[in-house]
């Protein structure tokens, strides 16, 4: 016999005047479950799961929650009212008879002593001490309200580790990817007040989204093709009975309130950066930089050469230098040592990602426009505030609605809506994808990738990474950063498997070395070290790989630049797919020949000692 639901929502409404935020919502949570609740952002998705959580109450439906249930809730923003330090408020969502030592258990895997004073955290350490108070008692239910929030990469991926081998059903809401990937094992999508359910993990669901908008959009088109033939034979066809010319009438009253009422789905931000002249070629010339704090170095002895149109991601641990970095690199921090040369022509726009730029009481139209009245210049056309606000989702009647009012992903895109409309040839991103919904996401990862200039941004988002940047800057050791960092080729998992290849490689050779001695020791007369030397074939490819490697890249940026091109698809079809096959190849090779010329380059260091 199966075992009762531990909670149950069933016919959930919710109106907070105007649209109903939920019309007829359902959930239900088997002991066990994983589940993503995905949706655009005011969906309702936070109101739902704190309905679940009994934070808050629906108009009308049932609410089950089973007797013996525990639940426990992450709030998006915790509270740190009336306690001293981090460990009493970690302690507090212990029930009795659960174990403290639980607590000191993830207080020091989510890198926190348990004596910092709340008023003084950073928004990643308020998460990790919010989320150690919600895992302490091991709950039968977790709601999980964005936790990815601020973590950085390492915390997120122990996270995820962590949830793997929790006992208890999950609900979690994110805008990460990769991470509702890893995590769940159901979708449960909140669209327009009402839910679907998936029994799939995140990673089946945006085909299925697709797929069950296609036939909604279908059924659509139906609906108004049987309200014209009704109204055709209203116009010409009524000579039947009474009685069934009034039941037709009705119906036909019923499907054009059902046309009328229909809730499309809310629409797509649309918009595109502003343009400004070209850059120079070269973009940042970075020589030998390093920056520290006392004796702690965050940047040591870095170079670097950004050109026109890189992508460039900067990954690490939170307190590895990322900001710092990144600020030295456009000029807005002096380095310690060494010289930043920024090229010429450079206009650049920033996304920073405490959000310093909001004035809590400005309303939305003086903040896109500066004050300067209801207008503002996008790409040399002059726009109405409110028509531009409709581009990001933004009602009319909002635009004299003060900031302090917005969500935490309405404010976001208010901030990428006014430097999207600031003509820059520099953007400059740090952690974008903070509390934006995927939908937002999408057009964020299309504006990067359809940017005329360069890009650098600092993201914990993996998904994003790998859609999105061309190299990624990493520090040389995550699990220690020390200052020193390395440019990766590609995106994040490009990153991954290049540390892994290179760990490998170093792995190969000492084991080849310790092989060596013990067949070196049962030998009488041992060969001395010095003896072994590159065959003339690898000295060749040693010297000449670097040389291919960097011709091949060439070929794939030119390739990548022409399939970049708006109209090139459609007019050359083609040669798009001589060019896709092409770029496909020249990437295998590139990956290959790295391989060879590492290994190649461990064994001859290997043999100079």
């Amino acid at each position: 016999m199966a075992s009762p639901p531990i909670l149950k929502l069933d016919d959930i409404h919710l109106t907070f005047g105007g649209t109903p935020l939920l019309n007829g919502a359902d959930l239900q949570v088997e002991p066990g479950d994983r589940i993503c609740l995905v949706g655009r952002n005011g969906s309702g998705k936070s109101t739902l799961m704190k309905i679940a959580a009994g934070l808050a109450e629906p108009q009308s439906g049932e609410v089950f929650r089973h007797p013996s249930t525990t639940i426990r809730y992450l709030f998006q923003a915790p509270d740190f009212g009336g306690f001293a330090d981090v460990r009493s408020y970690a302690e507090a969502g212990l029930a009795p008879g659960d174990d403290p030592h639980r607590v000191t258990y993830l207080l020091e895997h989510l890198g926190l002593t348990g004596e910092e004073e709340p008023a003084r955290l950073s928004g990643g350490e308020a998460r990790r001490a919010a989320l150690a108070r919600v895992l302490a008692p091991a709950p039968d239910l977790l709601l999980l309200d964005e936790p990815t929030n601020h973590l950085d990469l390492p915390t997120i991926e122990w996270l995820e580790s962590e949830l793997s081998g929790f006992r208890g059903a999950i609900i979690t809401i994110s805008h990460d990817r990769r991470f509702l990937e890893k995590v769940s094992r159901a979708t449960v999508w909140l669209d327009r007040g009402t839910t679907r359910r998936l029994d799939r993990g995140f990673a089946h669901f945006e085909d299925w989204r697709d797929q069950v908008m296609e036939e909604e959009e279908r059924n659509l088109h139906k609906l108004g093709r049987a309200i014209e033939r009704e109204e055709h034979w209203l116009r010409y066809g009524v000579t039947a009975r009474r009685k069934r010319n009034v039941r037709r009438l009705g119906e036909l009253q019923s499907m054009r309130q059902e046309y009328r009422t229909h809730r499309g789905p809310t629409g797509r931000v649309e918009a595109q950066a502003s343009d400004v002249a070209q850059s120079g070629k070269l973009v940042i010339e970075a020589e030998a930089i390093g920056k520290s704090y006392g004796e702690t170095p965050a940047v040591a002895n870095f170079s670097l050469r950004v050109h026109r149109g890189d992508r460039i991601g900067l990954v690490g641990p939170n307190g590895a230098g990322k900001t710092t970095l990144l600020n030295m690199l456009t000029g807005r921090l002096e380095p310690d040592a060494g010289f930043v040369r920024l090229g010429t022509n450079l206009d650049i726009a920033v996304l920073d990602q405490r959000r310093d730029d909001l004035d809590e009481n400005d309303t939305l139209a003086h903040y896109l426009t500066d004050g300067r009245g209801d207008t503002l210049l996008v790409n040399g056309v002059q726009k109405h505030v409110t028509g531009y606000m409709k581009d990001f989702l933004f009602q009319p009647e909002q635009s004299r609605t003060p900031i302090r009012e917005l969500s935490g992903g309405e404010r976001a895109r208010l901030m990428l809506a006014r430097i999207l409309s600031r003509p820059s040839n520099l953007l400059v991103l740090d952690e974008p994808t903070n509390d934006l919904d995927m939908e937002t996401l999408d057009l964020l990862q299309e504006l990067v990738a359809g940017y005329e200039g360069t890009v650098i941004l600092v993201s914990h988002d993996r998904d994003f990474l790998d859609r999105t940047v061309s190299s990624v800057i990493a520090p040389a050791d995550l699990s220690a950063p020390d200052g020193r960092w390395t440019v990766f080729a590609g995106g994040f998992s490009d990153m991954v498997a290049q540390r892994k290849l290179s760990a490998d490689a170093v792995k190969r050779a000492t084991a080849d070395k310790k092989a060596a001695s013990a067949g070196n020791r049962d030998k009488a007369q041992p060969v001395a070290v010095s003896s072994r030397k590159l065959s003339y074939k690898q000295k060749f490819a040693l010297e000449t790989l670097p040389k291919e490697i960097e011709k091949k890249q060439a070929e794939i940026a030119a390739i990548e630049a022409r399939m970049a091109k708006p109209d090139y698809f459609t007019k050359q079809a083609e040669a798009f797919a001589r060019d896709a096959k092409a770029l496909e190849t020249l990437r295998g090779d590139v990956d290959r020949m790295e391989e060879e010329w590492l290994e190649l380059e461990v064994l001859r260091e290997e043999i100079e000692g």
